[in-house]
């Protein structure tokens, strides 16, 4: 199986690389360092372009669309949440993942039962709304939506399409303080890709196995 990943240098995206590697199967890891099997901005087209052309000829059985920026940990409501910020978070977390998608889609119809796995988060949900963090929630709603229409769009084609929520992990991006480990994510959500099928194209679930409500 030819597994895709992007953000793949750290965190989550670097564990479900480790995972699918140590279980036999070819992983393209994609980050921003030239460290990575390939290196690819997904704010930058350009990068996506050549990310297809280095993978023209193989075929992709999963692709995971992992990587993400959480710019608005620290903003307040009464002067923060600059435009360009809101631009910048879109631009990662939205446009990148439809232009990983865009560009991976060829590979994956060479494949037999392509799947494709959006990281969002529990913070997509509109009947969860904490306040705060207006950035990454408005980001995360937006990427929930995007996958549930491209399941619609690509289910014709056999491709199914998972959204998930990853937990609470302790990375970077969650801090310390966080309730779950990188390796209980991970093995969550590989059981959680394994089982996707165009039955459940659309899903929103939680790492653990649960539907999450939008």
């Amino acid at each position: 199986m030819h597994v895709v990943i992007t953000g793949a240098s750290r965190g989550i995206g670097a564990g479900l690389a480790a995972l699918y590697k140590d279980a036999g199967n070819d992983v393209t890891g994609t980050g921003r360092s030239v460290a990575s099997d390939i290196q690819l901005d997904v704010t930058r087209p350009s990068d996506h372009a050549a990310m297809a052309d280095a993978l023209a000829d193989r075929p992709i059985d999963l692709l995971v669309c992992n990587a993400g920026v959480y710019f608005d940990k620290q903003e307040n409501l009464n002067d923060g949440y600059g435009a360009e910020m809101w631009a910048a978070t879109f631009a990662a977390n939205v446009t990148g993942v439809f232009l990983s998608i865009q560009h991976m889609l060829p590979m994956l119809r060479m494949a037999q039962s392509p799947k494709i796995a959006i990281i969002s988060s529990q913070m997509a949900s509109s009947t969860h709304a904490p306040g705060g963090s207006y950035m990454y929630r408005a980001s995360k709603a937006a990427v929930l939506n995007l996958g549930r229409n491209l399941a619609t769009d690509l289910k014709p084609e056999g491709i199914a399409v998972g959204i998930y929520h990853p937990g609470w992990v302790q990375t970077d991006m969650g801090g310390s303080t966080a309730d779950i480990g990188v390796d209980a994510s991970v093995q969550g959500l590989a059981l959680r890709f394994d089982a996707l099928n165009i039955a459940s194209t659309g899903c929103f679930e939680t790492w653990d196995g649960r539907t999450h409500a939008y």
